[in-house]
């Protein structure tokens, strides 16, 4: 082998990187692709600084329960009930299981059945268990009440979180009106 033949090798290799280095510079100028100014998607992070200490308030969603409530039913609740009724009772004069009973707790204080121990997040919670509270517990105990020993999934379709609303409302001494 001569180098008059090695020359045409090495050329040849030199073409073809050429060939394709130049082929994608060409697809990149006529196939050109403007960025968007900003994100299609918006992430907020929360960062914890220990010097500043501020929180991150949360947003909670409004939402029109009276709409919410007629999606549900109270015979249908009972149903969806039965994933509840590992760890609760809803009969009046229940005993506690994992989770505490729950006749009448629509319109109770959170965390005030006294013979229960709830968890820190849950006895530091200051409110009563209305139809917005509990629809926002259902549907995901974890992230509603953060620190919260509940370790359920939550209800993600919004008929089955009326239908127990509904049907914890009913069982109660005193239910509350439907809005």
């Amino acid at each position: 082998m001569d180098s008059f033949e090695v020359n045409k090798i090495i050329a040849a290799v030199l073409l073809i990187a050429l060939i394709v280095i130049g082929i994608g510079k060409i697809s990149d100028i006529a196939f050109h692709v403007d960025k968007p100014e900003r994100s299609a998607y918006k992430i907020e992070i929360q960062v914890n600084n220990s010097e500043t200490n501020s929180k991150v308030e949360k947003v909670v969603e409004k939402i029109d329960i009276a709409a919410l409530l007629a999606l549900g039913d109270i015979s249908h609740g009972e149903k969806v009930f039965k994933k509840c009724a590992a760890c609760h009772l809803i009969n009046k004069g229940g005993e506690n299981k994992i989770g505490p009973a729950l006749y009448g707790i629509i319109g109770r204080k959170v965390a005030s059945k006294e013979d229960y121990k709830y968890s820190k997040a849950m006895a530091s919670y200051d409110k009563n268990w209305t139809f917005e509270e509990m629809n926002g517990y259902l549907k995901k105990p974890q992230s509603y009440i953060k620190g919260t020993k509940m370790a359920f999934a939550g209800l993600r379709k919004e008929k089955d979180r009326a239908s127990v609303l509904l049907y914890l409302n009913q069982n109660s001494d005193n239910p509350l009106p439907l809005p």
